[in-house]
């Protein structure tokens, strides 16, 4: 039981960093580097890493709180930028397809 409360929290409370992390990558990044990945456009992924972010944020209490699913759902699309668009939308940046 507390094994369970611990480790979810040091998630979450990893997770905020990391989800203001991808917020302020995806607003750096060049607009139309993401439509050259075939990816959702620049500003649909500062919206959906922002407010990823800031459900991190305000999810106080973390996953065990009543809004788990919210941070769960903030959590995915965090993770969905980190692993599948931002390496593509930094690669052709670094003139890998350009």
């Amino acid at each position: 039981m507390y094994l369970d409360y611990y480790l979810s929290t040091l998630i979450w409370i990893i997770m905020i960093p990391v989800g203001l992390y991808a917020f302020i990558h995806s607003l750096l990044q060049r607009a139309d580097a993401f439509t050259a990945v075939d990816k959702l456009t620049k500003p649909a992924w500062c919206a959906i890493t922002g407010v990823g972010a800031l459900l991190l944020v305000v999810s106080v209490g973390g996953p065990v709180a009543n809004f788990a699913i919210l941070w769960l759902v903030a959590l995915c699309a965090v993770l969905v930028y980190l692993v599948d668009v931002r390496p593509k939308v930094t690669e052709v940046q670094q003139g890998g397809r350009w």
